[in-house]
């Protein structure tokens, strides 16, 4: 192997979204309120959750958690590529890249698994109601999510050790906004059958298994819900799951897209259109979802607002 092949990257450039500078400029304006509604929802739903007794619940408490890893998760990726659309070079340092991706991994781990907890809280929720509270105790979903993250910190930790231990001599020029491993893969001149084997491993047996459990969870929540006889009824249940489906149809779908397809020698534009799903644009969508669709976190939002005209009334 010659000199330059033994060459370590010790930067990475970026390719981003785009070279086109008036459509830069557009995407810069668009994802920075995408990023700034992200911050907002996301914080404000784990303020309502904290402040309001009434969601003092499972549910609730799951979905605190599931808005602050998508607030760290979103902001692990967004800054740097809504700086990276208005800068002359999209530049990252060797342990920057590191860093994003250890985060980035963790938080994706942390994610899945709590939309899985999530699908078990329903479950328990509308198929055993009367013994909703002694199965779902605070310890059990604490363990729960001290679980979530605990995993999703182990894989993070064992693919990074993997990905950043190969030589990176070929290119240092990363074709996409931030560091994700297909991206790294093609630069790397080491052999990387090792940890293609354990990403595929990871992201495939995490994401089956968080999905089959929310899967076999819905079946038995759905004939639950054909059991029940009034329509008003059934449609209160089925309400409860509706906004917890949508969002994990669309991470997951997004993420399937991106990783469980056959190879290919390119990361092309569809991949980075799926990327900006799951990456960008779920962390925004999970709050409003919620915010919408949930008859308790409306109550809960219109009382606020009327106590904050009231109050604005009141002020001369």
């Amino acid at each position: 192997m010659d000199n330059e092949n033994r060459t370590q990257a010790r930067i990475f450039l970026l390719s981003g979204l785009t070279n086109n500078t008036t459509l830069a400029i557009f995407l810069f304006i668009f994802f920075l309120l995408v990023y700034i509604v992200t911050v907002v929802g996301n914080v404000g739903l784990i303020a309502i959750v904290y402040k309001t007794s009434a969601l003092h619940k499972p549910m609730y408490y799951f979905l605190s958690y599931l808005s602050l890893v998508d607030l760290f998760y979103s902001s692990t990726v967004v800054p740097k590529m809504i700086s990276d659309l208005i800068a002359m070079k999209k530049v990252i340092s060797f342990q920057g890249c590191a860093l994003q991706f250890f985060v980035f991994a963790t938080l994706a781990g942390t994610d899945v698994l709590l939309l899985s907890n999530m699908s078990y809280d329903r479950y328990v929720a509308i198929c055993h109601p009367l013994h909703y509270v002694i199965i779902m105790t605070k310890k059990k979903c604490l363990y729960l999510v001290i679980i979530a993250f605990f995993l999703g910190f182990l894989q993070s930790s064992i693919q990074i050790n993997c990905i950043f231990g190969l030589q990176f001599c070929r290119s240092n020029l990363i074709d996409h906004f931030y560091c994700d491993v297909l991206p790294l893969f093609k630069l790397s001149c080491s052999d990387i059958s090792t940890c293609e084997m354990l990403t595929l491993l990871f992201i495939g047996s995490y994401s089956i298994a968080s999905l089959t459990t929310i899967l076999v969870s819905y079946i038995f929540i759905m004939f639950s819900i054909l059991k029940i006889n009034s329509t008003k009824g059934r449609k209160k249940a089925f309400s409860t799951c509706s906004s917890h489906l949508i969002c994990a149809s669309v991470f997951y779908v997004s993420v399937f897209c991106t990783y469980l397809r056959p190879s290919s020698d390119f990361f092309n534009e569809q991949d980075k259109v799926a990327s900006i799903f799951y990456s960008v644009m779920t962390p925004m969508l999970n709050p409003l979802i919620y915010s919408l669709r949930n008859k308790e976190v409306k109550s809960v939002i219109k009382k606020l607002h009327s106590a904050s005209r009231l109050l604005d009334r009141e002020v001369p």
